[in-house]
């Protein structure tokens, strides 16, 4: 929530964002009750992600800028400790993750069913909407999710990026049997060819340059990587496919160079799913898509997606424990932050550990 409109705004300690590169854990006001229809919850487990570091290395994400103080995190999960009235559903002490995105739910996006693109969604860690980085938030009972006994609270707070991977795999239209492409080994390529395989495919490709990335995508049943570095990811396609090429091509990199021959990896009448963010408007060859009748499709965040992610990782199907990479004690956040600014390539997802105790 902004600063001037908490409910009942009492100090707490968090992960705070002064400005570009300098983070502090200190005390700053945040929410501390429920309203109607909204849960207090003791955090657990937050997951850095690559927005939260960009806002630390850049201080700004397109229009969002970070111009005053702001709790970082977005990824979380850990155990109701108070609920508002009117909530059901839900109660003390049970284990859950939360999406973080909150729509204006009247909006005409939110009555289409995409709430994910409602202009008034108020997002944890997006400027100037405090994230979650701190012992304790408040948050609607409606985008709370109760976790399985057998769903850890790491596997709870990885659920917000596999839900990208999710959105990314039901925007495609998968059919049982496709063989797809995923440009790009990491975190959201990952997941995006964990949710792909998981939708019906029968084998995911995963492309990148880096080698420690792919033996991470490598370590999947299902998973064929390709480094790019040393063969062309068209080539192999084409070998595995009598030169007909991939049904679906994710594209999950944002890198300039990859959309220059991005439709050339995709059968007629295929499908791109552009899932990576590029920093700057890239050229598209939309008459070879039109020639082929490609499908493309977009996504941005997710909608209607997190408890089938959860139903996913509950039932074993989906297993996202190895890609846990390190995790951080909450006093240590900062040191956890500046590990994810390096970008090692054998890291996939670095998550911090709260106290869990409210306040």
């Amino acid at each position: 929530m902004t600063l001037d409109t908490l409910n009942e705004a009492r100090p707490s300690v968090a992960l705070v964002l002064e400005e570009q590169n300098v983070l502090a854990i200190r005390d700053i006001d945040m929410p501390t009750k429920p309203k109607a229809g909204e849960v207090k919850i003791a955090v657990d487990t937050v997951g850095v992600c690559g927005s939260d570091v960009h806002y630390y290395t850049h201080g700004r994400i397109g229009p969002f800028v970070v111009n005053d103080p702001m709790v970082l995190g977005h990824e979380a999960a850990g155990t109701i400790t108070e609920v508002g009235e009117g909530v059901t559903g839900l109660k003390v002490g049970d284990r859950v993750c939360m999406e973080p995105g909150i729509p204006d739910m009247s909006s005409r996006a939110s009555k289409l069913g995409m709430y994910n693109v409602d202009p008034a969604v108020a997002f944890w860690a997006t400027p100037p909407i405090h994230g979650c980085l701190t012992p304790n938030v408040i948050h609607p009972a409606a985008f709370t999710y109760k976790l399985p006994d057998n769903v850890t609270f790491a596997e709870g707070a990885m659920v917000e990026p596999f839900a990208v991977g999710m959105q990314s795999a039901t925007k495609a239209k998968i059919q049982p049997g496709d063989i797809a492409l995923v440009l790009g080994a990491g975190p959201i390529g990952v997941m995006t060819a964990l949710a792909a395989l998981a939708g019906g495919c029968a084998e995911v490709f995963v492309s990148d340059i880096v080698a420690e990335k792919l033996t991470v995508a490598a370590q999947y049943d299902g998973i064929t990587t390709i480094d790019v570095s040393k063969v062309s990811a068209v080539d192999v396609i084409n070998a595995k496919t009598d030169s007909w090429g991939a049904d679906i091509v994710f594209e999950c990199t944002g890198a300039p160079a990859v959309f220059k021959t991005i439709t050339d990896a995709v059968r007629p009448g295929g499908c791109i799913v552009f899932v990576g963010m590029p920093v700057d408007p890239v050229p598209l060859d939309l008459v070879s898509m039109q020639a082929k009748e490609i499908r493309m499709e977009t996504v941005f965040r997710y909608a209607n997606i997190y408890d089938r992610a959860i139903n996913l990782i509950a039932s074993g199907k989906v297993d996202l424990k190895p890609l846990v990479s390190a995790t951080f004690d909450f006093a240590d956040s900062i040191v956890a932050f500046d590990r994810a600014v390096e970008a090692r390539p054998t890291d996939v997802k670095i998550q911090i550990k709260l106290p869990g105790t409210t306040v």
